[in-house]
């Protein structure tokens, strides 16, 4: 995706990587709002090259079992040579693993059920051994929540933190990101006890209009597009990707913005029409839910009930814990569910 400048978050995220490694930092926001996309930037093209980034990216591939998260957590190397100096010098900016022998790999996979502790001591080592090389590094966990469900004798995901918690806070040995776009995952952990004064969290948003009307009109945009594109997408990252790809060979930008709105609204009228047929009273109250976006674009909730939750899970809306804010994920959502109302006319 085209990287569109974000000074402040790009500011905001060096300000915490400058400072001693001490929290977990959760970069949430909306679907497709350019978290992926920003960190991968301010990593590769704003950090000092002492930096080195472990890119662990869990949405790549299916994590249904404990030992599929650590093929994905690890990067396994030839043994040969002294394996730290060589695989060290060779790093490149952002490494998708954590670097391990695979001997060394292989006998702790052998053991995991044993002793998953092995796995930890082991990237505590290497983060060690890093920094004696005077690089600093930074863990980047993408969709994190892939592993919430994942349980041996106690949910996994509490491993992981304990982890991270002993890199930040205790050994201050690297920086921890974890990135997600489940906004119920960072309402359940928000209020999780383990990582109160051991976590931060840090919104990465669509773009608001006056940032949507300086990069459209850099792209050669007519004021009149400028309003047809703010209308429908709002200041979702990916959607002004395509009006830019689509102008540039010529298309028509009304044609386009209302292709995806169409497509949005039919699909969020089927989950609906579904729900209606497999449990009337559930669909009753989601429409109760809907009916807060008429005239708002956002609410204040109290609580998360099943309502909220359904319209959360099929990605029409997002919710922000912070502030305790329920909006639509972006203006298609909100466009389609100010349409579809009148249609069940409510």
């Amino acid at each position: 995706m085209e990287f569109f400048n974000r000074e402040k978050e790009i500011q905001d995220l060096l300000n915490m990587i400058k400072q001693e490694p001490n929290l977990i930092t959760f970069i949430y926001g909306p679907i497709n709002s350019g978290k992926t996309v920003l960190m991968q930037y301010l990593i590769e093209n704003v950090l000092p090259k002492e930096y080195v980034a472990f890119y662990i990216n869990l949405r790549r591939e299916e994590v249904t079992k404990e030992e599929e998260f650590y093929e994905i957590l690890f990067e396994t190397y030839e043994e040969r040579g002294d394996f730290f100096d060589r695989v060290i010098s060779r790093l490149p900016k952002i490494s998708f693993g954590i670097p391990i022998p695979f001997g060394t790999f292989k006998l702790m996979f052998e053991k995991r059920e044993k002793d998953y502790r092995g796995v930890f001591r082991y990237i505590i080592k290497t983060l060690q051994k890093l920094k004696e090389k005077g690089l600093k590094p930074i863990i980047i966990f993408d969709e994190l929540q892939v592993i919430k469900d994942i349980k041996i004798n106690e949910p996994l995901i509490y491993r992981v933190f304990n982890l991270l918690i002993s890199l930040t806070k205790e050994l201050k040995l690297c920086h921890v990101f974890a990135i997600t776009s489940d906004s119920t995952f960072i309402e359940r952990i928000y209020n999780e006890a383990m990582l109160q004064g051991r976590s931060r969290y840090y919104l990465v948003d669509d773009f608001d209009k006056e940032t949507v009307k300086r990069i459209l009109r850099e792209k050669g945009f007519s004021e009149e597009e400028i309003d047809m594109v703010w209308h429908y997408f709002g200041g979702k990252p990916i959607y002004l990707v395509e009006a830019i790809q689509s102008k540039k060979i010529g298309r028509d930008v009304k044609e386009l913005c209302e292709e995806f709105y169409k497509l949005r609204r039919n699909q969020i009228l089927d989950l609906l029409y579904i729900l209606r047929r497999e449990n009337v009273e559930m669909f009753k109250r989601v429409i109760e839910v809907l009916k807060n976006f008429k005239d708002r674009n956002e609410i204040v909730y109290k609580e998360i009930t099943p309502k909220i939750l359904w319209l959360i899970n099929k990605n029409i809306l997002f919710l922000e814990p912070v502030n305790r804010i329920i909006k639509p994920q972006s203006y298609l959502e909100l466009l389609a569910i100010r349409n579809i109302l009148k249609e069940f006319n409510v």
